[in-house]
């Protein structure tokens, strides 16, 4: 793969998340020697990456910075981080409800700031990535961020800031209720009379191939699932207790509305 590295990465703090990013990056060509990780529990995260305990004294050049710690440490790590980010220090931030301005505020000499809420499956190269930036960011700089995130999965970036609740809401908690909906689909199996395990094994096989069709498809997954039901048979008679009342897509929306709404509160500090 060309070199679309940056010189140097560092991550504060390499949880579920970030982890997911930096085995990403490092088994598409990433040199674990131009990786390091602040951790304070001091444990290795990869062969050959660096991990250390405490700040360094300084940052080398061209270093990119992800924030992948919790949101509450913003004010304790920036108190220590922002003296090292000088003007050719880009950030990229994965802190869930942490406005550009509050990150802007708590790193006013770095060069740029990206606000990135990638999902679970960048780890496999299959994740959604949405992403933020200040209006005074380059092309050249844009170019640089979209070719540094592409193995982690689809990039897109969201003009209104203040839609990125909206957008963590879909994309960055929707693998958590995938995952919730292929539970209750085996369940649900096992409720009508199959063994738990053939349950288990068939829901997640039927989602992973339903989902691989529909992205392969020219068809929507609307068309698709109209399509797979056949007037009077079995499918179409489950659908209609789906599409009752719009139950599916109610309960949906409600599922996203209260990520949303606990972003918004995050933003606000509660």
């Amino acid at each position: 793969m060309t070199d679309i590295w940056p010189d140097h990465l560092f991550l504060v703090g390499c949880g579920n998340m970030a982890g997911q990013m930096l085995r990403r990056w490092l088994a598409c060509g990433l040199d674990p020697a131009r990786a390091t990780v602040l951790r304070p529990s001091g444990r290795a995260v990869a062969q050959g990456v660096a991990v250390v305990t405490d700040y360094p004294a300084s940052l080398p050049a061209g270093t990119t910075v992800v924030l992948g710690m919790k949101p509450y440490q913003l004010g304790e790590v920036a108190a220590l981080l922002a003296p090292l980010c000088r003007a050719d220090v880009r950030i990229v931030s994965i802190l869930a409800g942490t406005r550009l301005a509050d990150l802007r505020a708590a790193f006013p000499a770095a060069a740029e700031i990206v606000r990135a809420m990638p999902n679970l499956p960048v780890g496999i190269g299959e994740g959604v990535i949405a992403l933020h930036a200040e209006a005074a960011l380059s092309v050249a700089s844009r170019t640089a961020v979209e070719a540094f995130i592409a193995p982690l999965g689809l990039a897109e970036w969201i003009a209104d800031e203040g839609r990125f609740n909206e957008v963590t809401a879909l994309s960055g908690c929707g693998p958590a209720f995938l995952f919730r909906f292929v539970d209750a689909l085996a369940r649900a199996g096992e409720a009508i009379g199959l063994p738990a395990d053939q349950a288990a094994r068939m829901a997640l096989a039927t989602v992973r191939g339903s989902a691989s069709m529909a992205a392969m498809a020219s068809e929507s997954p609307a068309a698709l699932a109209d399509r797979v039901a056949s007037p009077g048979g079995m499918t179409r008679q489950g659908l209609n207790v789906l599409d009752a009342d719009d139950r599916l897509l109610k309960l949906l929306t409600d599922t996203l509305v209260a990520a949303r709404d606990r972003g918004e509160a995050m933003a606000r500090g509660e």
